[in-house]
Parts: structure tokens; sequence; C-alpha cells
């Protein structure tokens, strides 16, 4: 996990110039040293929170054009982590989550059943009604004992709906008992040729249900670099405001992994009574609280029971929060200080924002971050919400912050986290569009790219080391200008380059 700090060599940088500016990614570049780290070689695992893992170090903003239930799936494939956005009620949200969660299972431990007498068409009414995308239902009798199950197959060779689910299932089922491995289900599955097992105890019932093309993926290693939990379910989190426990009793009854309590400066006092509030209530919860700028912030948030720490106040593309408040610290200094603060308890930070090039990225990483939100990074990709629209030749999708003046008209959950009223609307961000970007996996495997080429740079063979390695030097204009292609004409786009 997180180790405590010691002293290295990046502290006398940014000590030297604490009093004097703070500084962003253009202002700075990492020093290479003596490396032994091939890129391919590194290992890019790191922690969103205390108890939260990530295969990447990548996290889809809580935006509500950035992160829905198709983004946070395609980024639990990849590794990473998807944040639902709280511009939904949280009926809505937390039904976003429940598609993440069911999407890959290993184990599953409460199985969605139904009663031997309901008709075929209740069921697939109630199908439509609670968005159920699954096809397997464990049928019980009176008793609740399993008698049978309902599949795909069944449902479509049903020509009558009004006839019961006892007339329909499949009977001749093979089960299991309730201590059954992922890989002892898998096994089991292939000798007997059944694509559904169930779990039952010795007085009948249903304790759990493993699905073969599950259970095939995690076995066979398809899914050995997902991100899933210890039931072989997809990673989700999703984001609250202030007192909002009745979103988090129906996120949690969805098994979310974590919630970001998401404001626009939680250096509040509400803010922190509601931290305290929710790791009372929820000890195994990791609630992780955004966003900061400030070591003393940090601190604050800590103490109250943080499991991770959301840095950005002001760097996202769509944000106007600096130029409206005259607020936030520029991204890599933020960065360095938060983090400073909270390797003293051991628990990791996102710099949320601010990040245009895969370079960004390991200056993140370099400065203290363990993981990095992204917002426009995301955005325009296949998986975020939205229709690509086409202007002046080119493909778009729509983006917009969600202090922009059409996220608070719509939307009170805007309106709480940059603390407006209904009648006091002063927006801290912009709408616009985007570049259409195709594939999430493209996008992703552009910036690990990036990463792993600067950790190779460094000699960094874990995140841990890059963010213990990580030194700087500021530059000038004209070493900015000096770090992108100057002198020629380009008539080739590079995929992983933009100015």
């Amino acid at each position: 996990m997180v180790s405590k700090r010691k002293s290295l060599p990046k502290d006398r940088f940014f000590e030297n110039i604490e009093d004097e500016l703070a500084l962003t990614f253009d202002d700075v570049r990492l020093r290479t040293g003596f490396s032994e780290v091939m890129p391919d070689a590194v290992d890019i695992t790191t922690f969103f929170s205390r108890n939260v893992p990530l295969q990447i170090p990548f996290v889809s903003a809580a935006m509500d054009t950035v992160t829905e239930h198709q983004m946070a799936i395609a980024m639990a494939k990849a590794g990473g982590l998807g944040i639902i956005h709280r511009n939904l009620t949280p009926e809505m949200q937390a039904k976003e989550v429940a598609r993440v969660k069911y999407h890959l299972n290993g184990k599953i431990t409460e199985p969605i059943c139904v009663n031997e007498t309901i008709t075929i068409s209740e069921l697939l009414q109630l199908k439509e009604q609670k968005g159920y995308t699954f096809h397997t239902f464990p049928v019980l009798n009176q008793k609740r004992q399993l008698v049978g199950v309902l599949t795909e197959t069944d449902f479509d060779c049903c020509i009558d709906p009004s006839r019961l689910a006892r007339e329909v299932m499949s009977t001749n089922l093979v089960t299991s008992h309730p201590r059954t491995t992922v890989q002892a289900a898998y096994d089991r599955m292939i000798q007997e040729r059944k694509k559904v097992l169930p779990l039952v105890n010795k007085q009948g019932h249903l304790t759990g249900l493993y699905i073969f093309s599950d259970v095939r993926r995690i076995v066979t290693e398809s899914s050995a670099h997902y991100n899933v939990d210890d039931n072989g379910q997809l990673r989700v989190g999703a984001a609250i405001g202030v007192n909002d426990f009745e979103r988090v009793e129906k996120l949690l009854d969805k098994r979310v992994d974590v919630v970001v309590i998401d404001t626009a400066h939680a250096d509040t006092k509400p803010v922190i009574d509601t931290l305290k509030q929710l790791k009372k209530r929820y000890t195994s919860l990791d609630v992780v609280v955004g966003n900061i700028s400030e070591k003393e912030s940090a601190r604050r948030l800590l103490d109250a029971g943080a499991d991770g720490i959301k840095i950005g106040q002001g760097p996202g593309s769509i944000c106007t929060t600096r130029i409206v408040a005259g607020v936030g610290t520029p991204q890599v200094t933020a960065v360095y200080w938060c983090a400073r603060v909270a390797d003293e308890y051991k628990v990791p930070v996102c710099a949320d924002g601010g990040l245009r090039n895969s370079g960004d990225i390991p200056i993140a990483i370099g400065a203290g971050a363990h993981s990095l939100m992204m917002g426009n990074m995301f955005a325009g990709t296949n998986e975020a919400p939205g229709e690509i629209v086409f202007l002046e030749g080119k493909q778009w999708k729509g983006y917009r912050g969600m202090g922009s003046e059409g996220a608070m008209q719509q939307h009170a959950a805007s309106r709480e986290r940059y603390r407006t009223g209904k009648s006091l609307l002063v927006p801290e961000g912009v709408e616009g569009l985007t570049p259409y970007k195709g594939p999430l996996a493209t996008v992703i495997s552009t910036n690990i790219g990036g990463l792993r080429i600067g950790m190779g740079y460094v000699g960094a063979a874990t995140i841990e080391e890059l963010r213990a390695k990580g030194n700087f030097q500021r530059i000038t204009n004209a070493g900015i200008n000096e770090s992108h292609p100057h002198d020629v004409r380009i008539v080739k786009d590079a995929p992983n380059y933009k100015r």
C-alpha cells in the first residue's frame, strides 16, 4: 500500500519556491537519471483509496458528459475505475452502479430469484422495469428452495408468455456446495457442459450462483487485467454530496466500492461533518473527499477519516473557477504539498484535472499522486455519454463542466456542488465540444504508453518508485517552445501529440 514518507530529492525543489510561486505542468519537467528499467516491464498498479486498488492509475471523472455505466465498465475492464456522476436521482445512480457490478460476475452472492408461480410475461415486465440486462433467474418454491433455473434459451423457446415459470424452467440442474471456488466451478461446468452452476446448502436453499461466461473470463485470464473485487465483479465508484445519506444507502445496496464526496471546495464544515458521519455509520466503506489544493486542507480531511483525497481546484479544461473566483493553486504544486501531508497518514491522493498530454501523467505522479482523474481525456470517446455531432467537417461530442450554467440549471446536484442557491447561479465552468476520440481503450493505451516511457527515463519500476524518484526542474517559455516540434511544417499528425 502507501508507504510512510521519507525526505525526497524533490523536497528541496518545492521548498525553495514555496513562498515565491506555484507551478503547473508546463512549468516543470522530470529529471532523467540512470535507468535499468524497460518501459514494458514497469508495474503501474496503485491505489485510489485505502482499500480500492487500481491496475492502472486512471480514474474517469464524475461528470455527466464523462462517466455513466458504459464508461465505468470500460474503465474497470482496462484496469482503472469509473466514478458515476451525481446529476442523477439516487435511484438512477444506483441503477448505473448495478449495471457495472452485474456486468461481470465471479460468484453472484445474491442472485435475483423468482417464484415458481410468476408468469413469463410478468417476469419480462419486471426485467424492463428494473433494467436487468441478464437472462438467468433461479426459480424458488414456496419454501424458498431451488427448483429450477430460467435461462435465455427458456425465454426464447417460450411461445406463450402466460405460462408459469415452473412450466418453462430448466430442471435438469447441476449444483454445488456454497464454498465452491471459481476454479472448481469452472471445472465442474466444463465437465457437466452446463452454463449455470447454482450453489445450494443442505436445506436446498440457494446461496450463490456462477455463470459460465463470467467464470471462463476469470479463469482463462482474459480478464486478468480487469479491476475486480473479491467476488470477481467490476469495481465502480459513485459521487455523493453533503449529507447525502439516502444516496449512500442505495449505492451500498448495489455494492458500490467507494464513494466520493464531490464538492468544489471540500475544506468546509459541512463536508467534514458528512465525512465523519459516513465513517461512523459505514466503517468498511472507503470515502474519498475532494476537491482541495492546500496542505492544511488535506490535514483536516485526513484527521476526519478520509480514505483518499482528490486534488485540484480550477485546472480542468472546462473549469473557470480561478478566473471567476480568483482562487486555486496550480496543479503540480497543489499535488506535491497535499501528497506530502497524505503520506504521513498512508492515504492515497488523486490528481484531478489539468492533464493535456501523456507526459503530464508521470509529472503528476512524480509530484506525489497515486492516481489521475481525467475528464477531457476521456470525454469524446465512444463510452462517454452523448451523441457524435458534425461541425466544420469534424466529429465532436459535447463536454461541459459540472459548474457550467447548463449543468446548474438542469441539476440541483451541480448547484449544491458549487454552493449556489436556486436564484443565484454563478457558473464556474463552460459548455463546449471536444473532438471525437473513438474507443476508450485506444485513449488509455496511448496515455499508458507515455507513462511507461516516462518511468523508463526516470528509472522507476513502480508507481511508488516514481513518486519517490520524481525530481523536477523549472523551464522557461523558451523551454516549453523547445519541447514542442519547431522549425518544421507538420505534414502528418502523431496520434499521441497535440498542441
